[in-house]
Parts: C-alpha cells; sequence; structure tokens
C-alpha cells in the first residue's frame, strides 16, 4: 500500500493537579479552543472537549505520526504554560502527571461526545474520582488506585 491510512479516535482525560478547580467557565472559553489548536497543530482533529472545574475530556482523532504520550505532552505542556502566562490563576497551575486514554470505535464516537458535552449534569450526580474509576473500571483498565491520584 502507497499511503498510510488511518482513523484513531481517542477519549482522553486528565485533571488539574491535587483536583484543584481551576477551570472556570470563562478559562474554559479560551481553554479549549487553545487545545484544539494544538491538536490540530499535530496533525490531529479536536471532535469534542468538555469538562468542570477540575478535568478535561477530549474526543480526537489523532495522527498516526504522534504517539500518544508526546501528544499528551504536548496538550498538558503548552496549555499549562498558556494558562501560567495568562495569569488565569492567583498560584502556579498545573495538571495531575498521568492522564488516561481509551480508544473509540467509529460506532460509538458520538455517544461518547455526548458524553462529553454533558459533563456539567453528569457531575451533578458523580465526582470526578468515582467517574474516572468507573471509566477505568469499563475500559478493563488495571491500576492500582495508590498511583492514581497526586
Amino acid at each position: 500500500m502507497a499511503s498510510t491510512l488511518t482513523n484513531l479516535l481517542f477519549h482522553v482525560v486528565f485533571t488539574t493537579k491535587m483536583r484543584r478547580e481551576f477551570i472556570n467557565p470563562e478559562i474554559r472559553k479560551q481553554l479549549y479552543p487553545y487545545i484544539g489548536g494544538i491538536i490540530r497543530d499535530e496533525k490531529g482533529k479536536l471532535i469534542k472537549i468538555g469538562g468542570t472545574d477540575n478535568h478535561v475530556h477530549i474526543l480526537a482523532k489523532f495522527s498516526p505520526t504522534v504517539g500518544m504520550s508526546d501528544m499528551m505532552r504536548r496538550i498538558k505542556g503548552n496549555s499549562s504554560k498558556w494558562i501560567n502566562e495568562k495569569r488565569f490563576c492567583q498560584t502556579r497551575f498545573a495538571w495531575q502527571r498521568g492522564y488516561a486514554a481509551f480508544s473509540v470505535s467509529e460506532s460509538v464516537w458520538m455517544k461518547v461526545a455526548r458524553y462529553i458535552e454533558n459533563q456539567e449534569e453528569h457531575h451533578k450526580k458523580m465526582t470526578f474520582k468515582e467517574e474516572f474509576l468507573l471509566l477505568l473500571k469499563k475500559h478493563h483498565v488495571e491500576y492500582n488506585e495508590k498511583y492514581l491520584w497526586d
């Protein structure tokens, strides 16, 4: 085959350090497009982004030429630097070290997009920790809870 053809859909979740509630609606209005720009710069496509004051969900297509860890380092590193340069927070902003990434089937991407779109409503019933543990279990991700939170 003369070319590489892919459809790599991912649902990525990451949180602020210590799950501090820094990402208010005003910051989100600017942060989400900024993250979309980072993804585009890496030849990806943002499909849906959402979250709450302490975490972000992304549904995106990523280029096969950029590894997941490199993509996440760019998204988190560039966005935290940008947040600090803009002085959106009174203290230094940081993301938690890790993230979770799940592959998404083409047949369910719209369901995942709706889930991301409804984060505010969803979190009236469930905390981020509860949601995150549920996602890990649903996707059969092995983990040690001792190492999940910083």
